[in-house]
């Protein structure tokens, strides 16, 4: 039988913790959470190795590093609430979980169902999926202190923007052609102050690609 716990410590101890993530909640909570119950069946394998894990139709699971460094720049708090987005099978939802008050994640309908199935059967009680366009959001439940895009970003849709409050944060992964880099937002006023944060990369979620314009 797999050793999953083992395989969590070294991703910890291997990919996390020498990207000078060190902020104890982090931590603890990507030592806790069975990041193999949040992957397809025939991933669960490779669900602790240092790379993009695939969802299917074009969406991965964002590799350990990259997760981690963007919530420690994100520095969420216990009281807060945080908007979710492109959550995939649940797993960034169950980390933030851990890390907040309570989590709305956002995914489409195809993987939603398996995302709050994992969360029920993981036993994650302050998380909810809502399903659909990810590109709007759940404004209903909203507004949110702090926003994640669990995949990359070339435009962020000002209708979700508009769900952040006022002095939140958001954190995306913002591509160039080949080339991204992790910001974090800001919003003061109708402002969003974005500051580098480290270089990454993803695939570009739907909905947040740029729209290209054709000249006659």
């Amino acid at each position: 039988m797999t050793d999953y716990s083992n395989r969590r410590v070294m991703m910890v101890d291997t990919q996390v913790r020498p990207s000078d993530v060190t902020k104890f909640p982090i931590i603890a909570a990507m030592l806790a959470v069975a990041r193999e119950n949040f992957v397809p069946a025939d991933k669960r394998e490779t669900a602790y190795m240092g790379e993009n894990i695939d969802l299917g139709g074009g969406r991965v699971l964002m590799e350990p590093r990259s997760f981690a460094k963007l919530l420690d720049a994100l520095d969420i708090q216990p009281a807060e609430l945080i908007l979710d987005i492109g959550c995939g099978f649940g797993y960034s939802t169950a980390v933030l979980a851990r890390l907040c008050e309570t989590v709305v994640g956002v995914e489409t309908e195809s993987l939603g169902a398996g995302a709050q199935r994992a969360l029920s059967e993981q036993g994650v009680d302050n998380a909810a999926i809502m399903t659909g366009e990810l590109a709007l959001g759940a404004p209903k439940h909203g507004p949110y202190d702090v926003i994640v895009l669990q995949g990359a970003v070339e435009v962020i849709p000002d209708a979700i923007l508009a769900q952040l409050k006022e002095g939140g944060r958001i954190g995306a992964i913002f591509m160039e052609g080949a080339l991204g880099v992790a910001r974090i937002g800001y919003k003061m006023g109708t402002t969003i102050t974005w500051r580098f944060s480290f270089n990454a990369s993803a695939p570009v979620l739907l909905g947040f690609g740029k729209t290209l314009s054709f000249a006659l």
